[in-house]
């Protein structure tokens, strides 16, 4: 008998403590968080940075826009740019069970007319994805070892970036050792131009955020100003330390 796809997955776990619930994938890493008494807010801060890419946007225009997650996580971007940001959202996620737990465990809504939550592999759903579609782009590819991305070389960014609007931007979860981040730094430069993919200092536990941009610059610094203190105001997310920690990335003596 031939073993179902799913059944290569780890499994899907939930814990709880602190007032805080945990998605896991088979391991003790954790895949996601949600605040039981707050489940629409963004928990842990590497996810809050994951939309520091939102400095590069007209707050006023991205209902308009479209978002595409790459990894569900515990679904706390899902529910941000679905119903905070209104957008329509498309989560492109390779295990079912996390989908289902998500639903059953972390407030994930039912898919409606601004939502499509997809089992697929995200390299194959990007190979017949529309070019030039989507408005912001997150990326958070981990397996139950949480040791590098599962999808992390140049052809996967190049899709990535052909999947974005003229000034998209993609926001990616990098976790690792140095090596490992400029490496994977430079697959993403590769797809986008050095001078068009910043970062945030890495966070305690080790993520460090990348944003990277189609085409478009990063905004002159009195226009982010104002919308870091938009984004504070509406959605409680501190936006102007995303500015604080903010940095071109240094290509290094080889690029």
């Amino acid at each position: 008998m031939s073993k179902s796809p799913d059944e290569d997955l780890p499994p899907v776990t939930v814990s709880e403590g602190g007032g805080v619930r945990c998605l896991h994938l088979g391991s003790i890493w954790i895949q996601g968080a949600m605040r039981i008494a707050e489940p629409q807010l963004i928990e842990l801060e590497y996810v809050q940075r994951m939309m520091a890419s939102l400095l590069w946007h007209d707050p006023e225009a991205l209902a308009a826009g479209r978002a595409l997650q790459l990894g569900l996580g515990a679904a706390a971007i899902t529910k941000f740019t679905h119903k905070r940001l209104r957008m329509h959202t498309t989560v492109v996620e390779l295990n079912p069970q996390v989908i289902d737990v998500c639903r059953r465990w972390f407030h994930l809504p039912r898919d409606d007319a601004r939502l499509a939550v997809v089992p697929d592999d995200a390299a194959h759903w990007l190979a017949a994805a529309p070019p030039q579609s989507m408005t912001l782009l997150h990326v958070d590819l981990y397996d139950h070892e949480a040791a590098a991305p599962v999808l992390d070389d140049a052809a996967f960014y190049a899709a990535c970036r052909a999947v974005l609007e003229d000034g998209g931007t993609m926001s990616v979860n990098l976790f690792g050792r140095r090596a490992s981040f400029a490496r994977s730094a430079g697959h993403i430069a590769a797809a986008f131009g050095w001078d068009r993919v910043w970062s945030l200092r890495p966070t305690r536990e080790g993520n460090t955020v990348v944003v990277a941009a189609r085409d478009t610059a990063l905004p002159p610094r009195a226009v982010l100003l104002q919308r870091a203190a938009t984004i504070e105001q509406r959605f409680g997310l501190p936006a102007r330390k995303w500015l604080r920690l903010l940095r071109p990335v240094d290509p290094g003596p080889d690029a």
